[in-house]
């Protein structure tokens, strides 16, 4: 079979379809893993993807395959991040008062990345905290890496406080 369309890029789709599309509760067949690499002008044969997916777990991600029935079903197995952690780092996130509403908002659609589009939904959840006001200077996020910094490498640090009102 000749080369096709956009070959050097296989790898890298193939693994963002893995991890985007599927978890232990949602698994793909071959057939399925062919056309959605079709859809970014990818072509592949059943056994070059075999091999792709041996080098995926090569590379480090956790790509399990298991029969059900008569069908051979595929999905990634252990993530970076399991989901009740990820779920714990957007509450953290979204009720920290140091951070401001439009960082914490980038924070978690970062943190959405990492999960499956499944998983993703989960993750869209509000936390609420009586009387917590986020603040609004987003230079903040900054100020708090420039304080751990220097505790880090043991300096000292001078601020000015004041009271607005």
């Amino acid at each position: 079979m000749p080369k096709g369309s956009n070959q050097k890029l296989k790898l890298y789709y193939l693994a963002r379809i893995m991890l985007e599309k599927t978890d232990d509760e949602h698994m793909i067949t071959m057939p399925e893993i062919k056309s959605a690499l079709e859809a970014y002008g990818v072509t592949a044969d059943r056994k070059s993807l075999y091999d792709d997916l041996e080098a995926l777990r090569t590379l480090g991600i956790d790509v399990l395959g298991e029969k059900v029935g008569r069908n051979f079903y595929y999905h990634v197995g252990g993530k970076q991040f399991e989901i009740a952690e990820l779920k714990l780092l957007v509450d953290a996130i979204q009720s920290s008062k140091f951070i401001t509403e439009k960082k914490s908002n980038e924070l978690i659609k970062k943190l959405t990345g990492m999960a499956s589009k499944y998983e993703a939904e989960q993750l869209k959840r509000q936390v609420v905290v009586q009387g917590r006001v986020k603040t609004m200077n987003e230079s903040i996020y900054y100020f708090v890496d420039d304080v751990h910094r220097a505790i880090a490498e043991n300096k000292k640090i001078r601020f000015e406080y004041m009271k607005w009102n």
